[in-house]
């Protein structure tokens, strides 16, 4: 007599591990790779149990496994990722690198010169990055920089900090050219992945031009107070705080008639009518800096006028500086940077 085949469970007394063991066989059998090894390591355990304690199952149960499993994917939904990053995550090896890169700087091209893009960025931006890599790869940036540049970003540097990224300098002759392309590369990836922000520039440099335009006794007080909030950001702010008392360090001599055009007459003789401190001395730095014809006139005008009050005067020699950092919003001017010792 034939042997008789040992009988098999039916579908429905089967567990859904069981069941789940039943489709594994039949995909291995049809020859689908399955990815099983990427499966937690209870779930792989789970899954060879189960496999290792089914015996016979018939061609019917089979199908109705089969078509209970089908009919679940028919059901089922499927979850996306959301997002550039999510998409870029999930095709992660699918796509080339070079499709990836280029979707993370949202669709432009990847520039074949990674520093003509570098190069170009603002000089706070230049001054963080380079401040937050070794010293070796600062030293190449900067020496990639045209030199008025670098000498920019050298003096936002703190002082150690400079002059150590100088000596190095030294050394970037040996550096071969493939190295420095890397460098520009893995710096391009950096900017491409920081995140936009709402604000365009530092909450330093905001808070900065705010009290830029604030009475001297708002402003001091203010710096005050972040002096003991905040001791950080008030030497940072001071950084950024552009009064008409640093005029005299920090404005080219030859720029200085080019921002006294623009503004008007009366206002710069409120301006320049002080007679004592450190604002005495920036109107005297400006006058000194005209041609001496129009500086014999000013003084002339000054004796002959009515001595300002000092909120006047302050509020004139407020309207210079304005007019200054409006040159320097269009690129006209550029300051002398201070020097990190004494920021």
């Amino acid at each position: 007599m034939p042997a008789t085949a040992p009988a098999s469970p039916p579908a429905a007394t089967l567990s859904r591990r069981a069941k789940a063991a039943i489709v594994v066989r039949m995909m291995l059998d049809a020859g689908v790779p399955l990815p099983l090894d990427q499966l937690p390591v209870a779930v792989q355990s789970d899954l060879t149990t189960e496999l290792g304690g089914l015996r016979y199952v018939d061609g019917g149960t089979l199908r109705e496994v089969a078509g209970e499993f089908l009919g679940a994917m028919e059901r089922a939904g499927i979850s996306f990722p959301g997002g550039i990053d999510g998409a870029l995550s999930l095709l992660d090896g699918h796509i080339s690198q070079d499709t990836a890169e280029r979707l993370r700087l949202g669709g432009r091209p990847r520039p074949d010169d990674p520093w003509s893009h570098i190069c170009d960025l603002p000089v706070d931006r230049l001054a963080a990055l380079t401040d937050g890599e070794a010293v070796e790869v600062a030293a190449v940036v900067l020496s990639k920089l045209p030199t008025s540049r670098a000498a920019e970003v050298l003096g936002k540097l703190p002082g150690d900090r400079a002059r150590r990224i100088a000596c190095a300098i030294s050394g970037t002759a040996s550096v071969p050219p493939d190295t420095v392309a890397r460098i520009g590369r893995a710096l391009m990836d950096q900017i491409a992945s920081t995140p936009d922000t709402a604000f365009a520039e530092p909450p330093a440099k905001r808070i900065g031009a705010i009290l830029n335009a604030a009475p001297s006794r708002t402003r001091n007080d203010m710096l005050a107070a972040l002096d003991q909030e905040n001791p950080t950001l008030a030497q940072d702010v001071r950084k950024s705080i552009l009064t008409f008392e640093d005029l005299p360090t920090r404005l080219e001599p030859r720029d200085v008639p080019s921002i006294l055009r623009g503004v008007e007459q009366d206002v710069i003789l409120r301006a320049l009518g002080v007679s004592d401190g450190a604002a005495a001395v920036a109107a005297e730095f400006l006058l000194e800096n005209m041609s001496r014809r129009l500086a014999d006139q000013i003084r002339a005008d000054i004796e002959d006028q009515t001595p300002p009050t000092p909120e006047e005067a302050e509020a004139a020699q407020g309207q210079i500086v304005a007019a200054l950092r409006d040159m320097m919003d269009r690129g006209e001017i550029n300051l002398i940077a201070k020097p990190a010792a004494a920021a």
